[in-house]
């Protein structure tokens, strides 16, 4: 699944440091939006859905997750994209295991497609080291050589 992000074109990593967690689920949304998968409303529900049910986009301490419902109207098309922030991002205070610093946002069509999506990403973050080795990375060189050392 690293090479999906690499070959695809959907490996970012950010030079600006997000003020706000809304901040970075935008900056995590770029790409996508870039490549007309989403339009602006699906970074709107995503953000909206976080304030009304919790940081439920923080999967494991240090990934989160972004997306919303697959029926939304912000959907045009199925990726997952990759974004490194600079800096943990804080999604709620004074709770270290709500912080992220991997954004992998989502984005589906229909609901096969939605939970497909989950499950490739669940099973690729289980992979001993790699979220550790993820984090460590700053560049798309960084990038690639954990790409290299775990086949995926």
């Amino acid at each position: 699944m690293l090479k999906y992000f690499y070959e695809n074109d959907l490996v970012r990593f950010s030079e600006k440091k997000p003020g706000n967690w809304e901040e970075a689920v935008q900056i995590s949304c770029d790409n996508l939006l870039e490549k007309k998968i989403i339009n602006q409303t699906y970074v709107e529900e995503i953000i909206a859905c976080v304030k009304e049910f919790g940081p439920y986009i923080v999967i494991v301490p240090g990934v989160a997750m972004p997306h919303s419902s697959e029926k939304s109207k912000g959907v045009f098309g199925t990726a997952i994209s990759f974004t490194k922030m600079p800096a943990d991002v804080v999604f709620e205070e004074g709770n270290p295991e709500k912080n992220a610093c991997l954004f992998f946002t989502l984005a589906a069509k229909n609901p096969e497609e939605h939970m497909e999506n989950i499950a490739n990403l669940s099973e690729l973050l289980m992979v001993e080291g790699l979220i550790e080795d993820l984090s460590a990375t700053n560049s798309l060189a960084d990038y690639q050589g954990v790409m290299e050392k775990y086949q995926l």
